[in-house]
């Protein structure tokens, strides 16, 4: 049975400016009204990145919108938020940062089984060059496909 997913916000200039090594799940630990905001889609995780403090992983830089009705119960919509991952995780992805100089992206955020979870990717950062190629690459494909279908 395929588990009911479902894509909340997507990080979409990270495949452009990453190379994707490997990725991972993790949870998210939030209050009520952040999850709540985030059931409703204001979530955006374009400029976030995630790092290891102190034997902890956490997200920086993900923007949650203040839920309307939470009033004082609302965070700092910018907070640092613990990401819940395995020690052994945890202690091969420092591996991955400090001596490979990757960096941890997240890649979307969804919904599955009732919990709110976000996709961990471990990338190497593209070069100008690299992105040149990759739209190249992109808009020939592309071109190939209106032609096959001019053709038909």
């Amino acid at each position: 049975m395929a588990d009911d997913v479902r894509v909340i916000a997507r990080n979409k200039k990270a495949k452009h400016d990453y190379f994707v090594e490997e990725t991972l799940e993790a949870g998210i630990e939030l209050v009520g009204t952040e999850v709540k905001s985030i059931r409703s889609g204001k979530v955006n995780i374009k400029d976030s990145f995630a790092r290891v403090d102190n034997g902890e992983l956490y997200l920086h830089n993900m923007h949650i919108s203040p839920y309307e009705k939470g009033n004082i119960y609302n965070r700092d919509p910018l907070r640092t938020r613990r990401l819940l991952v395995h020690k052994k995780e945890i202690r091969k992805l420092i591996g991955y940062t400090q001596q490979k100089g990757l960096t941890l992206v997240p890649l979307k955020v969804y919904i599955t089984r009732g919990l709110i979870k976000v996709e961990l990717a471990v990338a190497r950062g593209k070069k100008t060059y690299d992105k040149r190629h990759d739209l190249a690459k992109k808009d020939a494909e592309r071109r190939i496909e209106r032609a096959m279908k001019e053709r038909y």
